[in-house]
């Protein structure tokens, strides 16, 4: 027979005194409880009052499971009637510990919110024999549909990107991040990634921390770095992300493969052109790392296409160039040298690129001022991608703004509850 009283220490509940047990069903116990607080406050006037007025009605709360069971805490709260109003009205007393119209105590909110972490409402649902709109519930409570600046003291950093939320549609929405104290936050989810759209997120951010502010790292997209400078201005470099712009000299680099590849086909036996076996990949790989094999089926690629050895080299160069410990005049000249020394060979591979690097010079080259990139960026969308297939999608803009602001801080947060 269990003590009633030896029950308080595991209920880690304040203000209450157990009166009894009842195990309602199999596994089920109910514990019945009476508060020892006396008094609360007047719910109309706010003021402090303590002219009991009976008990109010019987609420039952969900708790941390004990020894196995499921707990439920049964209180019938005090009433008090305030003398100082017209008509005196009653208020009814609350509890620290639980929410007035939620089912759950607070450290039972607490806890599903922890296994919601890096899984579904409908897994937890089912582990906890809750309803998925009671869990969507305690969601909406604990966590909130967009950022609270008020929390934040500075952002030196935005990372901005788009994602799709459904796979094959042109369906964006914008990723807004940054690292704050330390961790990774999402500022914002954007319905659009039209300039307008994140001109108006970013002025929505309080004047004391746009000045803060001291770089956005962005794609080459125009409507995010012309969206930045409309609201930041040339006091904040726009940077481009160091992997976009090399996944686009790359991309060069690729086409002319295929070209000359298509014309190799044609003129090499079929021994020959064997030998030249996985040189797709091999392309993609920095000469330094490359094992003695695919040296040599580089270098035999090198003696039928001249073409493809200068792309490769002018790649490896540029690459050189962003490696190097440069400053931003520095890394500037360098990459002016390279421009020029692509438009004195023969090679058309790289002409679009050169387009790009004309028209966002400044933004490229302001990556050597900090060196910063997107890689949080990417990093974030990759686990956003992760947390839609893992829910079979999520297409509510508040929805996916709370489950990502759960899942990257959600063991900070409730770990220590």
């Amino acid at each position: 027979m269990i003590n009633p009283e030896e029950l308080m220490p595991f209920l880690e509940l304040p203000d209450i005194e157990v009166e009894r047990l009842f195990l309602e069903k199999k596994k089920v116990l109910k514990i019945f409880v009476n508060s020892t607080k006396d008094g609360c406050h007047c719910h109309r006037c706010g003021k402090p009052i303590d002219d009991g007025y009976g008990l109010g009605q019987e609420v039952t709360l969900r708790h941390l499971p004990m020894f196995g069971y499921q707990i439920y805490i049964v209180i019938r709260p005090k009433r008090y009637r305030c003398l100082v109003c017209d008509h005196r009205p009653t208020t009814t007393q609350t509890q620290t510990w639980y929410t007035p119209k939620s089912p759950f105590t607070h450290a039972y909110e607490q806890e599903l919110m922890r296994s919601l972490i890096n899984s579904t409402v409908h897994d937890v649902s089912l582990k906890h024999d809750v309803g998925p709109d009671a869990i969507q519930g305690v969601l909406n409570r604990q966590i909130a549909t967009q950022i609270n600046w008020e929390t934040i003291s500075d952002i030196e950093i935005i990372g901005i990107d788009e994602i799709s939320l459904k796979k094959g549609h042109r369906d964006f929405v914008v990723i807004v991040s940054s690292y704050l104290e330390g961790e990774l936050r999402v500022l914002g989810i954007l319905p659009d990634r039209k300039k307008d759209t994140v001109i108006d997120f970013f002025r929505s951010i309080p004047k004391r921390l746009r000045k803060t502010v001291k770089m956005v790292c962005s794609d080459l997209y125009q409507g995010f770095i012309g969206a930045a400078k409309a609201v930041f201005g040339s006091r904040v470099a726009v940077c481009a992300d160091r992997f976009h712009v090399a996944k686009l000299y790359r991309e060069g680099v690729e086409t002319l493969r295929k070209q000359e590849m298509k014309r190799l086909h044609q003129e090499l036996d079929k021994t020959e052109y064997k030998a030249l076996k996985n040189v797709h990949w091999i392309l993609r790989k920095r000469r330094r790392e490359l094992t003695s094999d695919e040296r040599q089926i580089l270098n035999r690629l090198f003696q039928q296409s001249p073409k493809i050895q200068q792309a490769y080299e002018l790649c490896e160069a540029l690459t050189a160039i962003y490696d190097a410990p440069l400053l931003k005049g520095q890394g500037k000249r360098k990459i002016k040298g390279w421009m020029t020394r692509v438009a004195n060979s023969e090679l058309s591979c790289f002409n679009s690129f050169l387009k790009t690097l004309n028209t966002h010079l400044e933004e490229i080259t302001n990556y050597f001022i900090d060196r910063q990139t997107s890689g949080f960026v990417e990093g974030l969308n990759n686990k956003i991608k992760v947390l839609k297939r893992r829910c079979y999608g999520i297409t509510n803009q508040k929805h996916l703004f709370q489950r990502v602001s759960l899942d990257l801080c959600g063991y900070a947060r409730f770990s220590s509850c």
